[in-house]
C-alpha cells in the first residue's frame, strides 16, 4: 500500500493544550506545511466526544493540563471501541513522562520547547502509520465483505442446480465420503422399490433383488477410483419377470482442501410407462 502526499496532507488533526500560544504556534506550523484540516480545543474534556464524531487521524496532546490531564483523555479514548488504535501523540516538557505516555497508549511525542523541524518530521511519519492502518482496516472489512457475498452466491448457485437437476430427473441424490446417503429427493424409494443404503455397495442392490452384477461391479469400480460416470444403465429382473431400467449420472465431491468427501448426483427411470 502507497500513501501520496496530498493524502496526508488531507488528514484530519485535533490539537488539545490548554495553552493558546502552544495551540497558536503549531496551527501556524500545520498550515505552512500544507495541513488543511486542523482543528483545536482548551478543554481536554471534550476531546472523548470530539474523536468519537470525528474520528481524527492524529490527536497532539498536551499532558500537563489542569482538571483532565493527558493521561486521563487516554484511558477516556481507549472506551471508544470503534478505534482500536490510539492516534495520540503527547507533548511534553517532562522527560519523565515520556515513557509512562508511551506505556499509556501514545505512539509517540514531542517535546516542549517545540524543535520545529522534529514536530513536523513526528508528524508526518506517525499520519503515515496512521493512514496505512486505516486503508488497511478497509481492505480487510472489505475482503471480509467480498466472501461473505461469495459465499451467499455460492449457496444460491448451489440451491439452483440442484432445483434444477430435480426438475431434469426423477430423483437426485448425495452420499457421504463412506457412501451413505446424505440427501435422496423425489420417488427414489418407491421407483427402486427398496431401502437404499448406499450406491456402490447395496444401493439396495443385492443378488437376490435382481440386480444385474456385472453393471453393478463396473458402478464400484469407477466411485472406488472417485470417477464421475454419466448416464450409467443398470437394470433389474423382478420376481414376475418384468425388467425395469434405471440411469444415474454422478459426480464426486471434495472440499477446500481436495479431500474427497462424496458423490452427489441424478437419476431417472428408463422403463416405458404403462
Amino acid at each position: 500500500m502507497i500513501l501520496s502526499e496530498s493524502e496526508i496532507l488531507e488528514a484530519s488533526i485535533l490539537i488539545v493544550d490548554d495553552q493558546e500560544s502552544n495551540i497558536s504556534l503549531l496551527e501556524q506550523l500545520l498550515s505552512e506545511t500544507g495541513y488543511s484540516r486542523v482543528s483545536s480545543t482548551l478543554n481536554p474534556q471534550e476531546v472523548c466526544a470530539l474523536h468519537r464524531q470525528n474520528r481524527y487521524d492524529l490527536i497532539l496532546l498536551d499532558l500537563q493540563m489542569p482538571e483532565m490531564d493527558g493521561f486521563q483523555v487516554m484511558e477516556g479514548l481507549k472506551t471508544n471501541a470503534d478505534d482500536a488504535y490510539l492516534p495520540v501523540l503527547v507533548l511534553t516538557a517532562q522527560p519523565g513522562h515520556k515513557l509512562r505516555a508511551l506505556q499509556a497508549g501514545a505512539k509517540d511525542f514531542i517535546s516542549k520547547p517545540f524543535d520545529l523541524v522534529e514536530v513536523k518530521t513526528r508528524i508526518h511519519n506517525m499520519l503515515e502509520v496512521r493512514l496505512l492502518y486505516k486503508k488497511l482496516e478497509n481492505y480487510n472489512a472489505v475482503l471480509e465483505q467480498t466472501v461473505l457475498e461469495r459465499t451467499a452466491q455460492l449457496r444460491e448457485s448451489e440451491a439452483r442446480y440442484r432445483s434444477l437437476t430435480e426438475l431434469a430427473s426423477d430423483w437426485y441424490w448425495e452420499q457421504d465420503e463412506n457412501m451413505n446417503f446424505t440427501k435422496v429427493s423425489g420417488p427414489v424409494l418407491e421407483m427402486l422399490g427398496i431401502q437404499v443404503d448406499n450406491l456402490a455397495g447395496d444401493v439396495g442392490c443385492t443378488q437376490d433383488a435382481g440386480w444385474d452384477e456385472a453393471e453393478r461391479e463396473l458402478l464400484q469400480s469407477r466411485i472406488a477410483a472417485r470417477q464421475p460416470f454419466l448416464d450409467f444403465v443398470f437394470s433389474r429382473t423382478n420376481a414376475d419377470g418384468s425388467q425395469q431400467k434405471f440411469q444415474v449420472s454422478g459426480e464426486p465431491m471434495f472440499n477446500q482442501h481436495a479431500r474427497f468427501i462424496g458423490y452427489r448426483g441424478i437419476g431417472i427411470e428408463l422403463t416405458p410407462k404403462n
